[in-house]
């Protein structure tokens, strides 16, 4: 088998040095492929894509154990800058967007990462219109005067312009109408399809994530519980329980 893209091995992580909030969580994510992690919110997703982006010391937080290597660089000897460089680029959980610029300049923002010469630019610039549309009609509007779709799709465009070879999502469908989402997921699709651009994708909405990936993890309570072909994960009833508990299941079945 070809080495992963990206490997997880056995990662553990703590807060403060105290707070444990990953436990010997291991995974890959193969190049060209789709692979969601999913869980509740608190079982770790958002703290695992830290972990692999190097973020994790700027919440006081840092890996313990294990280690994290992409594309044969062990990320927690990598600087962020420097993966993003390498074509490890993450879009935060939040719709991270620089509020008082316009839509377009947020987008060139992603371009300054990789240090692109100003033609490199215009040609992503195109790109991530061809691919959002709506940010083109929007390009000269406030970010922050844009609706939260919009924004996401900024956060995400941003992203695209810095040229990954690895995109790591943070919850890109939270507080988004599910028309949204669907085009957002969609577009994800199509860039893995056509592209060959490998997606690493934390989502609680697992039906959303397992009909888009192609694998899947996943996460309760910071350990790595599930993991496997989506199709086969699609058709688990206990998925639901890694969300809601098998109390509240129980429950809601004796509702029906």
């Amino acid at each position: 088998m070809t080495t992963p893209l990206l490997r997880i091995e056995a990662v553990e992580a703590a807060y403060q040095r105290s707070i444990a909030a990953l436990h010997g969580v291991s995974l890959e994510v193969r190049a060209g492929e789709i692979h969601a992690l999913l869980g509740a919110n608190g079982a770790g997703k958002s703290t695992t894509l830290k972990a692999v982006s190097n973020l994790l010391p700027a919440e006081r937080g840092q890996v313990t154990a294990g280690r994290i290597v992409f594309d044969g660089h062990d990320t927690g000897r990598t600087s962020p800058a420097d993966l993003v460089r390498l074509g490890l680029v993450q879009v935060l959980e939040g719709r991270h967007c620089f509020r008082t610029l316009t839509v377009e300049e947020n987008l060139l923002t992603g371009a300054l990462g990789r240090s692109a010469r100003r033609s490199e630019a215009v040609e992503d610039l195109a790109r991530v219109y061809a691919i959002f549309p709506k940010l083109k009609d929007r390009r000269k509007t406030l970010a922050g005067l844009s609706s939260g779709g919009e924004q996401q799709m900024t956060a995400i465009g941003r992203a695209l312009m810095s040229r990954p070879r690895l995109l790591v999502l943070d919850e890109p469908s939270m507080g988004l109408a599910p028309l949204v989402v669907r085009d957002i997921f969609e577009q994800l699709r199509r860039l893995n399809r056509e592209e060959g651009l490998s997606i690493l994708v934390a989502e609680q909405n697992s039906t959303v994530a397992l009909q888009y990936a192609d694998r899947a993890t996943v996460l309760d309570a910071g350990i790595a519980v599930l993991s496997g072909d989506a199709p086969a994960l699609r058709q688990r009833a206990d998925i639901q329980s890694f969300y809601f508990g098998e109390g509240a299941v129980a429950d809601a079945r004796s509702k029906r």
